[in-house]
Order: C-alpha cells, then structure tokens, then sequence
C-alpha cells in the first residue's frame, strides 16, 4: 500500500492520502494509434548481423526514420564499415541523410529530412 499526499495548492492543506492501486503504462490501451495520420514514422531497430539490413533499410525506403542501434556489432570492425557504407548508399538514394547518435546509434532519414549535427546546449 502506497501513501500519497495530496497537496491542494493555495490552502497550505497537506493530507494523506492512501491508495493500493498502481496505473502500469505498459497496459495501457488507447482508443486510437497515434500513427494513423501520421505519414513518417521514427522506427527504432536493433541490428545483430550485417545481413539483417536489409530488412531494416526498407522502412527508409518507405519514407519512415530509422533509429539503429547497432551494439552488438560495435567490435567488428569490417561489419560496421559495411553497415556504415550500406547506409550512406540508402541515404544517397532516397535523398536522406544518415547521422551517428552518441556511441552506438545511427539514425538514418528519408527523403527531405537532414540531420542538424550541431548540439543543442542547455544553459547554466
């Protein structure tokens, strides 16, 4: 069982409440997909061997985004020169551009989008 506090903003009044229910997200369902309309999707995929690329580089050829994240692979080096060369050729073809997120991420775009590789810094 779980104690809350309420706060109620402007009185001062803090009482607690007492509750045994829990909202698990992950079993939440929504009415409608947040995709229907949408006509580019930000697709995020994990890549284990050089040959699974194909199947993940036909959602850029489909105009969706592509998150990849290529952990497994980051040790072989001739994999990853094949897999970053792989990507530059879809990129090239779709009129996309393909960037590297942090340490083991790339990101590949379709046609029209580019990837700003200047960081935005929060200020101090």
């Amino acid at each position: 069982m779980a104690i809350l506090k309420r706060k109620d903003f402007g009185r001062g009044d803090s009482s607690p409440v007492e509750t045994s229910e829990f909202i698990d997200l992950t079993q939440m369902n929504f009415d409608s997909d947040s995709s229907v309309g949408a006509k580019t999707l930000v697709k995020v995929a994990e890549i284990y061997r050089y040959e699974d690329l194909g199947k993940l580089t036909a959602h850029v050829f489909n105009g969706h985004m592509l998150i990849l994240d290529y952990t497994a692979l980051s040790g072989d080096q001739l994999s990853m020169k094949r897999i970053t060369n792989e990507l530059k050729l879809v990129a090239r073809d779709v009129g996309g551009d393909v960037a590297g997120l942090g340490k083991n991420y790339f990101i590949v775009t379709p046609g029209g989008v580019k990837v700003d590789r200047n960081k935005i810094k929060g200020g101090f």
